[in-house]
């Protein structure tokens, strides 16, 4: 989740999937604020979301994602539940993002650059997981609604993935429609989904991808 990774990255954002760094200087934590109890209609909700989520076992959509700046770019995001995904960024962009299940790895085509950082440590663990849980290891602070949809904002308890993550959901039928990751210093990175709808038979060459710097493993 949340910064810009690297000044090579800094034109295409990654900030929704990378993980976070509240500042290059270590600061001393702060003990964290016991998240508010939640109504049982809430629970209700969250319950459906985690159920929903759970049964997107494997969907493709077109994404736009907008930074803490306001530049805009597109995709197209492929899911493959448990700890899958694909995030390819239509041209200009040359940014590639794919979690294989345990790494999230982030190659720029022109910049010749590639990156890698543990899922457990980004925004899409939350809701990769084999088993959906927004009740353990997930603290949630607040369940919004508005006509015909709602939101679930959301924080791992453990602080292995700082930040906030808010996602959005049509109420009905069910859809995730999308989410925002705000980092420490406040800034949001969004991403919306469009024509989301779960698919079988991926290909599983979708969720690889190799260091072309590297020479090619020997068979």
């Amino acid at each position: 989740m949340i910064r810009p990774l690297l000044t090579a990255l800094a034109t295409i954002t990654v900030l929704a999937l990378a993980p976070l760094e509240a500042s290059a200087q270590p600061r001393p934590a702060a003990a964290p604020a016991p998240p508010p109890s939640l109504s049982a209609g809430d629970k209700a909700l969250v319950d459906r979301a985690a159920a929903y989520l759970e049964g997107l076992a494997e969907a493709r959509a077109r994404f736009t994602q907008i930074d803490p700046r306001g530049r805009v770019s597109a995709g197209d995001i492929y899911l493959k539940r448990p700890g899958k995904a694909r995030f390819d960024y239509d041209k200009p962009s040359y940014q590639l993002i794919v979690s294989d299940g345990s790494q999230v790895l982030v190659q720029d085509r022109r910049l010749k650059t590639f990156e890698n950082y543990p899922l457990r440590s980004t925004a899409l663990a939350l809701f990769l997981a084999r088993h959906v849980r927004l009740d353990q290891g997930v603290d949630i602070s607040r369940v919004d609604r508005r006509a015909g949809a709602f939101s679930v904002t959301a924080q791992d308890s453990r602080r292995e993935a700082q930040g906030t993550l808010v996602l959005d959901f049509a109420d009905s039928p069910m859809a995730l429609l999308g989410w925002t990751v705000v980092d420490p210093q406040g800034g949001r990175t969004r991403v919306r989904l469009e024509n989301l709808r779960a698919v079988n038979g991926l290909d599983p060459a979708l969720f690889v991808l190799r260091d072309t710097r590297l020479p090619a493993p020997v068979r």
